[in-house]
């Protein structure tokens, strides 16, 4: 069972939909969530959380909503995405942070603390969601030290909620 409490869960109303809908549309360039689809907000011991029926495809990270990996799986955006080598993987799928030397590619219109998504660069499938150190031309730049601070990645708490 996972650790992550869940509470004061409740349906939001169309106008709220559209609001996070359209804001995570501006951030990705896919539609997010249909005019007929059940969205619920609610709060958890780390972030608010977006429910699509009741897998939770996104979270409110200090006001600004963003998808989290089973929501980017789901949607399948190109924007916000940071791709690393194969070595990096096994440390990003565990609650690392992402390190400069790591990082193969990045999309150029990501500014220094905007949410960002990590994938693989042979599966191209997302691994992590975080908060990014620098912008889209340092991130590929490569160089030294911490780039993306880790939010949420596959098989932390969140992840396992949905199971």
């Amino acid at each position: 069972m996972a650790d992550i409490m869940i509470r004061k869960r409740k349906r939001m109303k169309v106008k709220e939909i559209r609001v996070y809908s359209k804001g995570l549309e501006e951030i990705f360039g896919v539609p997010v969530f249909t005019e007929d689809e059940p969205v619920d907000f609610a709060e958890s011991s780390e972030f608010d959380l977006l429910f699509a029926g009741n897998d939770i495809v996104g979270l409110v990270h200090e006001g600004r909503p963003f998808l989290t990996v089973r929501g980017l799986i789901r949607y399948r955006p190109e924007r916000r995405a940071v791709t690393v080598d194969m070595g990096a993987v096994p440390f990003i799928s565990k609650g690392a942070d992402c390190m400069g030397p790591g990082i193969v590619d990045a999309d150029p219109g990501i500014e220094a603390g905007d949410l960002v998504w990590i994938r693989d660069v042979r599966n191209r499938v997302p691994l992590a969601v975080g908060i990014s150190e620098r912008s889209g031309a340092e991130l590929t730049e490569k160089g030294p030290g911490k780039a993306i601070l880790s939010l949420h990645h596959v098989g932390d708490k969140l992840w396992k909620t949905g199971e």
